[in-house]
């Protein structure tokens, strides 16, 4: 391998374009002979676009091309849009892979809940450790955000320094695990870095983020002076925020009380890993009935409205175990994120039209984001000092405007780019030299389709305007043998006139054989086309809507 050909570069999978779906790749060598190291893992949720799915994964299909090259996945923090589509992918790529000890003990004990979810040889890093995987050399480093162990990497390579910064803000006071490292990252900058790939959540908000001390003042203040009951409702994963609720639940003399499952996994191994040391043990739901209402904080998932959580069912009164009564205070201590207004606007009327009070960060400071405002991120700029500025982590405003924001900063070179595309960092000036294969997979059912599936599409249609079955039998002269069997779903039953559905089937299917020739009533495809295309156009003339129609014809 000549060093002359030797390239750096970048790609993502994920992350550019969205906010989730996290998966990244770096590539040194000459072009057909590169390294690859993968960095990220993670999953977003599916939209109303894709009825019947759940979560979506990175097409790795190409990591799956170079997977002999594949030198390793590090995991820079353990939520799911960075680690969620691990224990889906990893058989694929079958690579060493790296992550601190709370995300590697999370990732077991949800794969453990997994019937059939494959054993991953997760090795365990450490702040400050430097994972030797040839050619790179990955350092990694403490960050602020709001999950435990969140890292950023320094990738060190023969051509150069890049900084992949995982999420992170700068908070002093983050109240469980270590502040981002100022020091460590300005002794890097001193070093020297050729890029730095940097989170672009937050890039449109002014200033500096509040910390996660200060939301823990106010959480025992409103806890504190609540009359009876309160239930904070928060992500699973943030464990600062849970650790607050102890505190201020402790402080008053409460209880506390966890109500979800996946805020029971958090919980579990947060205090394998030492972060709930000195608080009592938790009470389970089934708990909640003998306990005095005045003296209890419950804990609950379902901040961002989701039908089957906790906090859904208990704003339906449907929950088994935990009712609600006026009086109660319900804090969402969270923020919503863009697309679940709708969802969590339901939970919260529930709540209210129950009696109970609901506090939201529109009044009180009970939320802090884990993402970096523009203050932030131009400390980072100052500390670290890049040659090349590549903005990650967000959707297409949120890339340009952080594009816009590294040239304010004196940044030389500024690479704008999306899921696919490959960077080229260094030798020689920077640009986006090929595109990668790349998309999205989808979680349906037990299978891994692409977004791009017909199957998906179909189910697209039948959402928007149902679904007609149509069997019938001919005989060797084209005659009608017994009447047509019909059956329709997702219409409505009666035209506008009052006419019933069935009926304006009906008469399409017999209008269109008595019309056809008995040559084509005899060729059974013939006459389901037929029937077919007079039936979608009839719905359509009485409902102005045309539906998926099937039908059947058996010879007789």
């Amino acid at each position: 391998m000549a060093s002359g050909d030797n390239e750096l570069v970048f790609c993502a999978l994920g992350g550019l374009g969205e906010i989730g779906m996290n998966a990244a790749l770096y590539g040194f060598g000459p072009p057909n002979k590169r390294k690859w190291l993968m960095v990220d893992c993670g999953v977003s949720f599916a939209g109303p676009d894709l009825p019947g799915i759940d979560l979506v994964f990175p097409d790795v299909s190409f990591v799956e091309r170079v997977k002999k090259d594949l030198v390793g996945l590090v995991i820079t923090h353990a939520h799911e849009d960075h680690i969620g589509a691990v224990t889906e992918l990893w058989p694929k790529l079958g690579c060493r892979i790296f992550a601190t000890r709370f995300a590697a003990n999370l990732l077991e004990i949800k794969r453990s809940a997994e019937p059939g979810a494959p054993k991953i040889p997760v090795e365990i890093m450490a702040f400050g450790d430097r994972l030797n995987l040839e050619p790179f050399e990955v350092e990694v480093i403490p960050m602020a955000h709001s999950i435990p162990e969140s890292s950023s990497l320094a990738i060190r390579t023969p051509l150069g320094t890049v900084l992949h910064t995982g999420d992170w803000k700068i908070d002093e006071t983050p109240v469980i695990g270590l502040p981002t490292d100022q020091k460590r990252l300005t002794e890097i900058g001193d070093e020297g870095v050729l890029a730095l790939v940097c989170d672009s959540t937050n890039i449109l908000r002014e200033g500096q983020s509040p910390s996660e001390a200060e939301v823990a003042i106010n959480l025992r203040t409103l806890i504190g002076n609540a009359p009876g009951r309160v239930l904070v409702t928060t992500f699973a994963s943030n464990i600062a925020r849970i650790r607050a609720v102890a505190d201020a639940a402790e402080a008053t003399g409460r209880s506390v009380i966890v109500v979800g499952r996946a805020m029971d996994r958090a919980i579990e191994v947060a205090r394998d890993c030492g972060y709930f040391d000195g608080v009592a043990p938790f009470f389970s739901a089934n708990s909640y009935a003998y306990l005095p209402r005045e003296k209890t904080v419950v804990v609950a998932t379902g901040s961002q409205g989701e039908l089957r959580a906790a906090l859904a069912r208990m704003a339906q009164d449907e929950h088994p175990e935990v009712k609600l009564v006026p009086g109660d205070r319900v804090i969402f201590s969270s923020r919503t994120i863009p697309g679940n207004e709708r969802e969590v606007g339901r939970v919260i009327n529930g709540l209210v039209r129950q009696g109970v009070e609901v506090v939201t960060d529109r009044t009180e400071m009970i939320h802090v984001s884990g993402h970096p405002r523009r203050a932030e991120v131009a400390q980072l700029y100052g500390w670290v000092r890049p040659k090349i500025a590549v903005p990650a982590h967000g959707e297409p405003l949120h890339l340009f405007e952080h594009g816009k924001f590294a040239r304010l900063m004196g940044i030389d070179h500024v690479i704008t780019a999306a899921d696919g595309d490959v960077v080229l960092l260094a030798p020689g000036a920077p640009s986006i030299v090929d595109e990668a294969p790349h998309g999205r997979l989808c979680k349906d059912g037990n299978l891994l389709v692409s977004a791009n599936d017909p199957s998906l599409a179909a189910r697209n249609r039948l959402a928007f305007a149902g679904i007609v079955s149509i069997a019938f039998a001919l005989t060797s002269r084209g005659d009608l043998a017994g009447d047509p069997d019909v059956v329709f779903s997702g219409m409505p039953t009666h035209t506008r006139d009052g006419k019933a559905m069935d009926a304006v089937i009906d008469a399409a299917i017999f209008a269109t054989l008595d019309n056809l020739g008995r040559g084509k009533r005899r060729d059974p495809d013939a006459a389901a086309t037929a029937v077919e295309r007079s039936v979608r156009g009839a719905i359509g003339a009485a409902w102005g809507k045309k539906p998926t129609v099937h039908v059947l014809v058996v010879e007789v």
